[in-house]
């Protein structure tokens, strides 16, 4: 998926996919993940290849959570974005569900130009309603102009670990939204700010939710919270004192 500026407007001159995740565009600059198909499954490889060309926006959503199924062997769902300078991504997809049995990996690889911005929101479920989680592996790494932005890491479906209060605790979802650039307040050395706490800002931390400026032009929200309805609240809560 890419685009193109064409006349001073956003172009979608890519967009190519297969199932069981199919690509829609549902407006101007705006594309939806549709789920053609049941997945993924174990041994299933997903990858979403995301390539915003300078001084275009895209908007990334989709029509309904996505259900990790069980199968032959470990699930892998890679996504790979490049935001080019003076653009803007925003990317929200529904949240992700571990069901029973499942193995799964989740790698996202996030790389800014130079006055790009980016918002990036995940969501995971710990297994449908009454079940307890497969197994996920999450990592997630964004560099901003060729430096480290963010390096985060996490793993879910251990119960020795999951449930211990300095991880988990009794929540059953966990969630993060990654806000980088100047369209979302943070215009980076040189452009009238400190590079990871332009407004100065301070951590924010409350029940299930922190918000934590970045040592680069970014600030993260992360919550964990009992359901998915009370997790979206608290990342929303938390956006608005980013």
């Amino acid at each position: 998926m890419g685009t193109e500026l064409v006349g001073g407007r956003t172009v979608l001159g890519t967009l190519r996919s297969d199932p069981p995740l199919t690509l829609r565009q549902t407006g101007h600059g705006t594309v939806h993940l549709v789920s053609t198909a049941a997945g993924p499954l174990g041994g299933d490889r997903l990858e979403l290849a995301v390539d915003v060309a300078p001084h275009t926006t895209l908007e990334i959503a989709s029509v309904a959570s996505t259900l990790v199924l069980p199968g032959n062997g470990e699930s892998l769902t890679v996504v790979e974005a490049r935001v080019g300078a003076g653009a803007t991504l925003r990317y929200a997809p529904e949240p992700t569900v571990l069901a029973a049995g499942c193995a799964h990996r989740m790698v996202v690889r996030l790389v800014l130009e130079e006055g790009a911005s980016v918002s990036w929101r995940e969501e995971i479920v710990f297994g449908r309603y009454g079940e307890r989680p497969g197994t996920c592996h999450s990592r997630f790494d964004a560099t901003i102009g060729g430096v480290p932005l963010l390096r985060q890491e996490f793993v879910v479906g251990d119960p020795a670990v999951d449930g211990s209060p300095a991880v988990y605790g009794d929540a059953r979802c966990v969630g993060s939204v990654l806000l980088a650039g100047p369209a979302f307040g943070h215009p980076g050395p040189g452009n009238g700010g400190r590079p990871g706490n332009p407004r100065g800002h301070a951590s924010v931390i409350a029940e299930g939710c922190a918000v934590l400026p970045l040592a680069g032009p970014g600030t993260l929200v992360s919550a964990l919270a009992p359901d998915a309805a009370t997790l979206r609240a608290r990342l929303t809560w938390g956006l608005g004192r980013s």
